[in-house]
């Protein structure tokens, strides 16, 4: 009975892994990652401008220093992040660091530059469905396909950034709004282990059940507009 129950676990370990194998293969070589890659860089780096600039207008000059109150992608994009967002689905930008001591009011303020990215790609949807809607007449494909991937990603990047796991700005914006002693103890705490229930979450397609009804909200509001 081991022998079999050892078994059939490596051929679901095996299955797995020709799973994944299969989908990065389909990934990098898909012609639709043309299309897909500019919309992915796009994405990132308003996301992380926004953080950026909502810091600097509060108050705190880090970014500045920095060089992150720029749309030139280069100063936003981390490369591993961005190779793993193509290959496996998830992946990150350059965090923006910031420096709450120059705030007027740290709570609010660290709240607004939290909300600042998810909102900003909101904002590309609505910006781009808008777009897509007026340009109905223009007749490349191309257009088309580059709009609903913006469209797309960033009804992804919204809501897979309001995930209450640090460091994702869901996690922060939490921590502003939630009266909890010793919360920035408990955060530092939860932030070991957000790899492992992230992988979890992936590998048990729980992320699917807990994000899709959010993202399929969001690209309901943009079909409405679109259409």
């Amino acid at each position: 009975m081991f022998i079999i129950s050892f078994r059939n676990y490596a051929l679901i370990i095996i299955d797995t892994e020709v799973t994944i194998l299969n989908g990065i293969i389909e990934r990098i070589t898909s012609p639709e990652l043309i299309f897909i890659l500019p919309a992915i860089i796009v994405a990132i780096t308003v996301h992380e401008f926004s953080h950026a600039i909502v810091s600097y207008k509060l108050g705190d000059p880090t970014p500045k220093i920095q060089r992150r109150l720029t749309l030139n992608p280069i100063d936003h994009i981390d490369p591993i992040g961005l190779i793993s967002l193509i290959l496996f689905g998830f992946g990150w930008g350059r965090p923006v660091q910031i420096d709450p001591r120059h705030y007027k009011n740290p709570s609010r303020d660290k709240l607004l530059v939290s909300l600042a990215g998810p909102a900003s790609n909101f904002f590309m949807l609505i910006v781009f469905s808008v777009v897509l809607r007026f340009g109905s007449a223009i007749p490349f494909q191309w257009f088309w396909k580059i709009g609903i991937y913006m469209v797309q990603i960033n009804a992804v990047l919204c809501v897979f950034n309001l995930l209450p796991l640090p460091p994702l700005d869901g996690s922060k914006i939490l921590l502003e709004i939630l009266p909890i002693k010793n919360k920035y103890t408990i955060y530092h705490t939860l932030q070991r282990y957000t790899m492992p229930i992230f992988l979890i979450l992936v590998f048990t397609n729980l992320i699917d059940i807990v994000l899709n009804p959010m993202i399929n909200a969001l690209m309901s509001i943009a079909s409405r507009i679109i259409i």
